[in-house]
């Protein structure tokens, strides 16, 4: 999101206008939390995780009253649009201050999720996917080692992009998501096919909406007689310097964000269709499902043979 944040700043500036801050999300507008950025203030934030604004959740921003209070603040600021970046529940309160009270507003999308529709990536998937990555390219050694088999949970509540991306790149020899049914007894079955193979340990990654990691190794341990463990990586997934590509990313959806509202577009969110930069409206965005590429499963499935 900082290099997000950058992208927007630079860009606005460039195009002459002032950029100001509103730390802690819809919270910190309504309690007039500003903060003043200029083209130096930005400056060495792109290798930083996180948000140098912050973000917190805010329950009177829910109510048509909290967002009036957001809107009064906003024009007393003189602020005459708002680029906001974030998922789902950020866009959705975009697109409110749309739609209730016309006012300009850019989306860009940030989720580590990569459930946002309108654009290919999101901001911080490919850093949460590579951390992820790590791990599992660690616990790898350990497994082949002690001839384990290794319960990798990522995140992912409603849905299995990084879980996907991580046994691609990783090479894990099951995924559970919860978009997909799935079978234990089935997993066990082609455990022992592939010990029977000669293979020594496995790597099963699980998206924490499917199935809890624990849940997973106390099956396979008692229906297989395998040694097995489990690892949760939670939240390490969520900060970090982020990769190259997140960057790029961040910096051309920021700047292609701040430069439409600039040029009189508004209630849109900005993405990438393939290389190019491309924008949809809000409420588009947020009334579409973002859907498992069902290729990448099945070459999952193939790939663990």
């Amino acid at each position: 999101m900082n290099a997000a944040i950058r992208g927007v700043v630079r860009a606005a500036i460039g195009r002459g206008a002032t950029v100001v801050g509103f730390q802690h999300g819809y919270e910190g507008i309504i309690q007039n939390e500003t903060l003043m950025l200029s083209s130096k203030s930005v400056g060495g934030i792109i290798t930083d995780g996180g948000t140098i604004l912050r973000t917190a959740r805010s329950r009177e921003f829910m109510e048509r009253q909290g967002r009036e209070r957001a809107i009064q603040v906003l024009r007393d600021n003189g602020c005459q649009g708002m680029v906001v970046i974030g998922g789902d529940g950020s866009l959705t309160g975009a697109l409110k201050l749309h739609e209730e009270f016309d006012y300009p507003v850019m989306g860009v999308p940030g989720s580590i999720d990569n459930d946002i529709s309108g654009t290919d990536y999101s901001i911080g998937f490919d850093t949460a996917v590579n951390a992820a990555l790590d791990a599992v390219d660690r616990v790898r050694d350990t497994a082949y080692s002690h001839e384990r088999v290794f319960v990798i949970e990522v995140m992912g509540r409603r849905n299995g992009f990084i879980a996907l991306e991580v046994a691609l790149a990783g090479g894990a020899e099951a995924v559970l998501i919860p978009e997909v049914p799935y079978s234990l007894l089935e997993i066990c079955d082609q455990l022992r096919e592939s010990a029977d193979k000669g293979k020594k340990s496995s790597i099963i990654v699980v998206a924490e909406g499917a199935a809890k990691a624990g849940d997973i190794k106390e099956f396979i341990q008692k229906n297989t007689g395998f040694e097995a463990r489990n690892l949760v990586l939670g939240h390490m997934q969520r900060g970090g310097s982020p990769t190259a590509f997140d960057r790029v990313l961040a910096l051309r959806l920021g700047a292609f964000a701040a430069n439409r509202l600039l040029s009189g577009y508004r209630g849109e969110m900005t993405g990438v269709d393939g290389n190019k930069l491309v924008s949809h409206p809000l409420g588009y965005v947020l009334s579409t499902e973002r859907a498992i590429d069902p290729e990448k499963l099945l070459l999952t499935e193939v790939m663990a043979q």
